[in-house]
C-alpha cells in the first residue's frame, strides 16, 4: 500500500492536539471527555505525562458498565489497554499497517516521547485516496 509522489507522515494526516485523560481519573471524567470532544478514544497518559494507553466508550460499556462497575470509583488506568502507538515521521504506509496488525482503529501520535496527535479512520478518509481507505477500512473489519 503506498500513498504516492511524496510519502506522506503521520504528522501529516493526524488530528493534532489530541488531549489525555489522567491514568487515576475516573471513566465518568472520560466518558465526559469523549461526549465534550465528540470522540470515541481518549489516550490515557500518567502523572508523568507519558502514553499508557488508551480507552474507548465501547471499553467503558464493555468493561464497566456491563460489569456492574462504579463509573466514578474505576479510573482510566485501570481499563488501559494495548500501547500501539507511532512515531509523529512514521509513514502513513507504516502507520497504516500498524493499525491493520493490531486491528485497532485509532492510533496515537507521539514525538519526542510525547503525545501530539491521534490518526483516526476519519484522519484517513480526509488523507488517503479512496482505493487506498477502502483497502483499509477492508482490512480492519474482516479481522473483527
Amino acid at each position: 500500500m503506498t500513498t504516492g509522489g511524496a510519502e506522506k507522515r503521520a504528522r501529516d494526516v493526524m488530528h493534532p492536539g489530541a488531549a489525555c485523560v489522567g491514568e487515576h481519573e475516573s471513566l465518568r471524567r472520560a466518558a465526559e471527555m469523549m461526549r465534550d470532544m465528540s470522540v470515541g478514544a481518549l489516550p490515557i497518559c500518567g502523572d508523568d505525562d507519558r502514553l499508557k494507553g488508551i480507552i474507548t466508550d465501547r471499553d467503558i460499556i464493555i468493561k464497566c458498565c456491563a460489569e456492574g462497575m462504579d463509573l466514578d470509583r474505576t479510573t482510566a488506568g485501570e481499563l488501559a489497554r494495548g500501547l500501539v502507538w507511532v512515531d509523529a515521521d512514521t509513514s502513513v504506509d507504516d502507520a497504516i499497517t500498524q493499525m491493520e496488525e493490531h486491528q485497532i482503529k485509532r492510533v496515537p501520535v507521539i514525538e519526542n516521547r510525547r503525545l501530539v496527535g491521534m490518526i483516526s479512520e476519519a484522519d484517513l478518509a480526509k488523507g488517503l485516496p479512496d482505493d487506498q481507505l477502502a483497502e483499509f477500512v477492508h482490512r480492519i473489519y474482516a479481522g473483527a
